[in-house]
């Protein structure tokens, strides 16, 4: 169920000046895979009233409606952009940093310099080229980290899908490398991959069963 009735919008947009970007991740839990990052500057002169009505934090629409959603993004004067780090520089530098310097990556990706960046939940990442506010469930509120939230989601699970080619037999087309019973039994059956988060605990302790 949705916590409440609130939909996003562009009051916060609204509230500052110039260019702004929202700016959310995708892929902070699973076992395996990048974390992603989405950036969306969305015009609310143009942003045809449809999108207005159906954009809202990926993690409450279907895989089918994000697609959706994305390919229409796409299609208008919206500027997307998207950050990634990999398993391993989560491993070096822990899913915290990572998720900053996807955050980054993602702004960075966009083309142009935005004046002011929305950054979902309660932390800003530094070296932004912009000022910027962090916006805890701002998936919820505002539309353009909205909009980021699907680009990230959308993104992840195609790349997941990818890998999951790659290393067949741990579900994560299905369950985008969070621990599922087939992801774990795939980890039983198949060990550990170079995908895999090897700082996270579930797949530390199969690589060193005697540490507590």
């Amino acid at each position: 169920m949705c916590e409440g009735p609130t939909v996003p919008d562009f009051s916060i947009e609204l509230s500052r000046r110039g260019v702004i970007v929202g700016v959310d991740e995708a892929g902070r839990g699973p076992w395996a895979g990048p974390v992603v990052a989405g950036a969306a500057i969305l015009n609310p002169d143009t942003l045809p009233d449809d999108l207005v009505a159906s954009l809202d934090d990926s993690k409450k629409l279907k895989a089918e409606k994000r697609e959706a959603l994305l390919a229409r993004l796409q299609d208008t004067d919206a500027i997307l952009g998207v950050g990634i780090a990999t398993a391993q520089e989560i491993d070096d530098i822990n899913i915290l940093q990572a998720t900053m310097r996807a955050m980054g990556r993602a702004v960075d990706n966009l083309g142009i310099i935005p004046d002011f960046a929305l950054i979902d939940g309660n932390r800003v990442p530094e070296g932004l080229p912009c000022a910027a506010q962090a916006v805890v469930k701002g998936d919820g509120k505002s539309l353009s980290i909205a909009a980021a939230s699907i680009v990230a989601k959308v993104t992840r699970d195609r790349m997941m899908a990818e890998l999951d080619r790659t290393y067949p037999g741990y579900g994560w087309t299905a369950n985008a490398g969070y621990g599922t019973k087939a992801h774990q039994e795939g980890l039983n059956t198949l060990g550990v991959t170079p995908e895999h988060r090897k700082s996270f605990a579930p797949i530390r302790k199969i690589l060193s069963p005697g540490d507590s």
